[in-house]
């Protein structure tokens, strides 16, 4: 995601904002932080992996929010695997 750079006050904002949606559409439930913590790091997997597939996200807030959310997901999803 070159060319947009994200102050902590954002990723705070767009990590949560992105582990909230990430939970509700993998129905689980998390509080705020976990929702934070969840967001950012899937943010960081997700823009990872979209750099090891050569994807490039648009460098904007939205997209910013759309890695999050991805990123989030697919923690969520392999913690469901993983609680099995």
């Amino acid at each position: 995601m070159a060319g947009f750079e994200v102050g902590i006050i954002a990723t705070i904002f767009f990590g949560g904002l992105a582990g909230w949606l990430a939970g509700k559409f993998m129905n689980m439930r998390f509080g705020i932080l976990m929702n934070i913590v969840i967001g950012i790091v899937g943010a960081a997997v997700a823009a990872a992996i979209f750099r090891r597939l050569g994807i490039f996200v648009e460098g904007d807030w939205l997209g910013y929010l759309l890695t999050s959310f991805i990123g989030a997901s697919l923690l969520l999803f392999i913690a469901k695997l993983l609680r099995r």
